[in-house]
């Protein structure tokens, strides 16, 4: 009713001081477990993306790329990350690529799907799980190393998987 408080998803990144989309959360989408961002917030364009920059239609995932005044012009003292997480279309608009996965509904909202890398949000902190099995692999004893995120006794923990070379 009337009465109930409501409940609002706002999606956000760093990269525009916090929030890109909202939604207010609906009975249904508890029930299905979807994920649902909603729509832009008024001073940000969003586009879902191939590997090429290209559109995509309704139902299709592809990366969620942010665009407008509300996005952060790049990364202090980092140009290369900005050059790297940035792209430029032919019209000269710059496109923040989120590393996230979604896509259109028929209705015209988002929906969230998870990474298309090995970023993972542990206690508030991004962190990329790439860059810790570089570290390990960077130790001449570790041969392979992989690391992921467990779900163990109520609480995320990182968890590396490493075989040693054969010497060592």
């Amino acid at each position: 009713g009337d009465d109930c408080p409501q409940l609002v998803n706002m999606y956000g990144i760093t990269e525009t001081t916090v929030h890109v989309t909202f939604r207010r959360i609906l009975a249904t989408d508890v029930i299905a477990a979807r994920s649902p961002v909603g729509t832009a917030i008024s001073d940000l364009g969003v586009q879902v993306l191939d590997a090429q920059l290209n559109p995509l239609p309704v139902g299709v995932a592809g990366e969620l790329h942010v665009s407008g005044a509300g996005l952060a012009r790049g990364y202090w003292k980092r140009a290369g990350l900005a050059a790297e997480r940035c792209v430029a279309t032919e019209k000269g608009e710059r496109l923040y690529r989120t590393g996230d996965l979604v896509r259109w509904t028929p209705a015209g909202q988002l929906d969230y799907l998870g990474r298309i890398d090995h970023q993972v949000k542990l206690r508030g902190f991004r962190i990329e799980l790439g860059e810790i099995e570089a570290q390990l692999l960077a130790q001449s004893e570790v041969r392979e190393a992989i690391v992921i995120a467990r779900e163990h006794a109520g609480s995320v923990q990182l968890v590396a998987y490493l075989s040693a070379h054969a010497d060592k």
